[in-house]
């Protein structure tokens, strides 16, 4: 159904000047989901290529500028060889060996940058026009101020792996910093939804929470996949579906650490565990969810949608197990990384539609 005709059926009568305001919104913020996409995929690399710690200040507004000149990338390099990773992982380390992940973590800053520019430049100047106002500009600024955070904690969690004794972040903070990175990307996505004219028929309440408890289950898989990466527990147990020889590692190794609770974010078996569990279960969600809303509501976009999220939990269900087994390549780490990402930007669409929403000009003026 095209905006025109929906407009047309709606109470009251819109514009096609408002129309199309809202559809040049609604291509900025899918703009916007594909440079966050983009930005978990340049932190993941920064991440597996172990270079998240080669700058070791954090300076928002005079940092953009890179070392110019031999004596000052002499001092950067100092400035790293001073840190514990340098001196308990990489001692004896070449200039150009630094200069190589240095570009990693100065790229992945700048393009932070960018993405901040490019969210409210653009939102300053569709509220100077009117086009976004009340509800929805609060929302989108709200968004914005995510991101500001998410700066914020991006050093406290490069900050944990300068502390004595560490050779990388503290895993819970590289956590939150890949959780709240999720949690704005799904925003963004669920906002694009929001802003298409085009609505499908009122879900069935089950669908709807289905989709609901898929979208929470998503977010919180890909936490878990976030202490595996702290942790390179990876790197571990590299076999499927048998870990440590069984189904399970024993409890002396999946509680080995004191107090008991450290063992949940601290300790490689637990965590890698908790994850392969985590993705049986995300499975059996999705499988249930599938067959629930194609029974409930056969051949609508509801139940194509639980379909589709059924088979992209099972393609990344095996794409893990791909990795795992080759111990994690850069090319399989960020694949399954970023396809985790797809599959919860999918969640968000389709949560956002199985809700009833009024026309979009009165969300945007609201």
């Amino acid at each position: 159904m095209s905006a025109a005709t929906f407009f047309s059926r709606s109470q009251p009568q819109f514009l096609p000047d408002q129309v199309a305001a809202m559809a040049r919104v609604r291509l900025w913020l899918g703009v916007m989901a594909l440079l966050v996409f983009a930005m978990v995929l340049v932190g993941g690399t920064t991440r597996l290529t172990d270079s998240g710690l080669s700058i070791t200040e954090w300076r928002p507004f005079m940092g953009a500028m890179p070392p110019l000149s031999d004596a000052a990338w002499a001092v950067e390099f100092e400035k790293y060889r001073q840190i514990p990773q340098y001196q308990l992982l990489n001692k004896g380390m070449s200039l150009g060996e630094f200069k190589f992940i240095y570009w990693w973590e100065w790229g992945h800053r700048q393009f932070g940058r960018f993405i901040g520019f490019a969210w409210f430049v653009p939102l300053l100047w569709f509220a100077a026009k009117g086009v976004v106002r009340g509800r929805l500009l609060l929302t989108l600024a709200v968004i914005g101020a995510l991101g500001g955070l998410q700066a914020g904690i991006g050093w406290l969690m490069v900050h944990s792996g300068l502390q004595p004794g560490m050779v990388a972040v503290a895993p819970i903070k590289l956590t939150l910093h890949l959780g709240l990175a999720c949690i704005i990307f799904a925003a963004i996505v669920w906002m694009w939804s929001t802003l298409d004219p085009a609505r499908d028929a009122a879900s069935a309440p089950r669908v709807r929470l289905g989709a609901r408890v898929m979208l929470v289950g998503i977010f919180l898989q890909i936490a878990l996949g976030g202490l595996v990466a702290g942790l390179d527990a990876g790197l571990a147990f590299n076999t499927w579906p048998l870990m440590d020889g069984g189904l399970a590692p024993g409890l002396a190794t999946l509680f080995a650490q004191q107090p008991w609770v450290q063992n949940f974010a601290g300790n490689v078996a637990l965590v890698q565990f908790n994850h392969r569990t985590g993705a049986y279960l995300l499975l059996g969600l999705a499988l249930w969810h599938a067959i629930s809303a194609s029974r409930l509501m056969p051949g609508s976009g509801a139940a194509f949608r639980a379909r589709l999220l059924a088979g992209l939990v099972l393609c990344q269900g095996a794409l893990g197990v791909v990795t795992l087994l080759l111990a994690v390549p850069l090319w399989a780490g960020l694949a399954h990384q970023g396809f985790a990402i797809v599959l919860l930007g999918v969640a968000a669409w389709h949560v956002e539609r199985t809700r009833t929403a009024g026309p979009i000009a009165q969300i945007a003026r609201a």
